[in-house]
C-alpha cells in the first residue's frame, strides 16, 4: 500500500487526484496539506475521518505519507517540495512555474538525501510524447515555434510544458535556426524558440509545435480535453517514484 499526501487538494487537479487515489486499491489517501486551512477536520472537506488535514510543515514526517503529490501554485511549490524532501517523503510535483535555481537546488537536496522524486511539466502521456517527437524532429527542422493554449485561470505563462518542449527542441537541434524578427509579437524566446501563450475559457491544456523547412512544414499537436487525462501519469509517478534515488524532471523518466 502506498500512502499519499495531496497538496493543493481543494483545486481542480487536486480534487481529481484525490478521487484517483481513492479509486486504486494499492493507494491510500493518508493526508492533505493546505496552509490556509484553520479547521483540521477532514469531514469539513468531504474526506474520510482517517485522513490527516495538515497546515504546517512541522507536522510532516515519513510516517505521514510515502509520496507527496503537489498541485498548488508557483509561489508555494518550491517550499513545499523542500519540506517534503526534508521530511523523507517522495515528491511528485505537477505545479508549473518553478524557477530553475529552485529546481536545481532541490535536485541537489534530494540527491544528498538519496530520495527519489519527480517534477513533471505535464502528466499527460500525449504531452510527454509530443516533447519526445519534437526533440527528434528538431534534428531535421531547427526552425520551430510553440503555441500553448490553456484555461484562463492558469497562473503561469508560458507553461512548464512549453518551456520543457523548447529545451528539448534546443537539445535536438543539429544546426542553428534562422534569424527572424524579434519583438513582442514574436513571443517569449526560450532556447531560441519563440513561445506564444494563449489563455481562454473553454480550453484545458493544449500545445502545438510548428516546424518549418525549405518548401515544407511539420506540425505536432496534443490536446487534453479533460483533467482526467493527467491521472494515468500521476498514478504511474506515485508507483515509480519510490524506486528512484534522485529528483528527476519529466514523466518520461518513469515510462
Amino acid at each position: 500500500m502506498i500512502h499519499v499526501l495531496v497538496a493543493g487538494f481543494r483545486g481542480a487537479m487536486g480534487q481529481k487526484t484525490v478521487k484517483m487515489i481513492q479509486s486504486h486499491s494499492d493507494f491510500a489517501l493518508s493526508a492533505v496539506f493546505d496552509p490556509k486551512i484553520t479547521i483540521n477536520n477532514p469531514q469539513n472537506y468531504g474526506l474520510p475521518a482517517e485522513v490527516k488535514v495538515l497546515n504546517h510543515y512541522d507536522q510532516l514526517n515519513a510516517n505521514v505519507a510515502d509520496v507527496w503529490v503537489d498541485f498548488t501554485n508557483p509561489d508555494a511549490v518550491a517550499a513545499n517540495t523542500e519540506a517534503a524532501i526534508n521530511a523523507g517523503i517522495h515528491p511528485v510535483i505537477g505545479t508549473s512555474g518553478m524557477a530553475p535555481a529552485d529546481q536545481n537546488r532541490l535536485i541537489r537536496l534530494a540527491k544528498a538525501k538519496h530520495l527519489g522524486g519527480l517534477i513533471a511539466p505535464n502528466f499527460g502521456l500525449s504531452a510527454v510524447l509530443l516533447m519526445k517527437f519534437a526533440q527528434e524532429a528538431a534534428a531535421y527542422f531547427p526552425d520551430a515555434e510553440i503555441i500553448e493554449m490553456h484555461h484562463q485561470d492558469k497562473a503561469d505563462a508560458p507553461s512548464g510544458t512549453a518551456i520543457a518542449t523548447a529545451h528539448k527542441i534546443a537539445d535536438g537541434r543539429t544546426q542553428k535556426p534562422l534569424s527572424t524578427i524579434d519583438n513582442d509579437a514574436r513571443g517569449q524566446r526560450i532556447d531560441d524558440v519563440p513561445v506564444h501563450a494563449v489563455r481562454l475559457p473553454g480550453y484545458i491544456a493544449h500545445e502545438e509545435v510548428l516546424f518549418g523547412g525549405p518548401g515544407e512544414a511539420l506540425t505536432i499537436r496534443q490536446d487534453s480535453f479533460d483533467r482526467q487525462s493527467f491521472m494515468q501519469g500521476v498514478a504511474v509517478a506515485i508507483r515509480k517514484v519510490q524506486e528512484a534515488d534522485q529528483l528527476v524532471v519529466g514523466l518520461e523518466n518513469f515510462l
